[in-house]
């Protein structure tokens, strides 16, 4: 009973962290797009605007909440909550010492995880009943589902480098060398993957103000868009976090591992305020035509190279 306590009071404490950390880097990235535009951000709420987020939240959550007659209420209900759910849930993989996070499938959890994620978007632009959201669910769909199989090709590519499921492994064999230098074409792929993958600029097909309306999200208000707001803003802080691990060492145990993740998910933000949005069809052979070929031949050069060592070995 007391372990099931322990595990609970754990998992509680990773999630408050989580969403304090995911609320300040909405302020975060105001501030750098504020800054990139040569203007000051929000400075008004608390000194030099730094309790914003909180307003934000009490702002948003405080709303009154549409409720649309057309659309199918139950799923039109749920779905921000587990879009919010699996993207939370996604942190328990991540290597902590604390008895039941640190398991040996972490990066089979993570594939099964994100790849989930793509079913609260569907459902969330269909209940909606409205013809824009619905574009928009779909084309977000597309997009995310195009970009995990080059993403999980450059995973896999490590995996059989270190013959283990586990992020906690990765980090063991990257003591000498990070793998960041050992294969940097890669590393480049999985960032512009991961910015796929999260919707952000230049890939915010999803949510192409200029043309849909906000995309799959346009009939939320309140709480359930706070609660989309919040999922997308994690999953970037978590891709952050993962980058690290998998790339850079993730020596989350020193003060340097936040610095990292910190500077990633600037670098997040720094694309948002540089870069135009891609032309639709220029995304999808981006991963189809060059991120997918690119990431096989590293996929088959790795399983060469391993099976090389196994046979010089005998």
């Amino acid at each position: 009973m007391f372990d099931f306590i322990m595990i609970l009071f754990n998992f509680i404490l990773l999630i408050i962290s989580v969403l304090i950390g995911l609320a300040f880097l909405t302020l975060f990235e105001r501030k750098v797009l504020g800054y990139i535009q040569i203007r000051k951000g929000p400075n008004k709420v608390g000194f030099t605007g730094i309790i914003q987020p909180l307003s934000d939240a009490v702002k948003l959550f405080s709303k009154e909440h549409i409720t649309l007659i057309m659309s199918n209420y139950f799923m039109y209900f749920m779905s921000p909550i587990f879009s919010l759910l699996l993207s939370l849930l996604l942190w328990v993989c991540l290597p902590i010492y604390t008895g039941f996070m640190n398991f040996s499938f972490s990066i089979l959890f993570f594939m099964c995880i994100s790849s989930l994620s793509v079913y609260s978007i569907m459902v969330a632009g269909w209940s909606s009943n409205s013809n824009y959201s619905m574009l928009g669910s779909l084309r977000c769909v597309a997009q995310t589902i195009s970009y995990e199989v080059s993403l999980f090709m450059i995973l896999l590519s490590f995996l059989l480098l270190i013959g283990s499921l586990s992020i906690f492994d990765m980090i063991l064999y990257q003591v000498n060398m990070w793998f960041f230098l050992v294969g940097f074409p890669l590393c480049m792929i999985w960032f512009v993957s991961s910015l796929a993958e999260t919707n952000r600029t230049p890939f915010d097909f999803a949510e192409g103000e200029s043309e849909l309306v906000s995309g799959f999200n346009v009939e939320y208000s309140a709480g359930g868009f706070a609660m989309i707001f919040m999922a997308e803003y994690s999953s970037i802080l978590f891709m952050s976090s993962l980058f690290v691990f998998i790339f850079m060492g993730g020596l989350y145990l020193s003060f340097l591992y936040f610095i990292m993740v910190l500077f990633i998910s600037f670098i997040f933000i720094w694309v948002r305020g540089t870069l135009p949005r891609f032309r639709y069809d220029k995304l999808m052979y981006l991963t189809w035509k060059s991120f997918l070929p690119i990431s096989l031949n590293y996929l088959f050069f790795y399983i060469s190279l391993k099976f090389l060592i196994f046979i010089l070995m005998i």
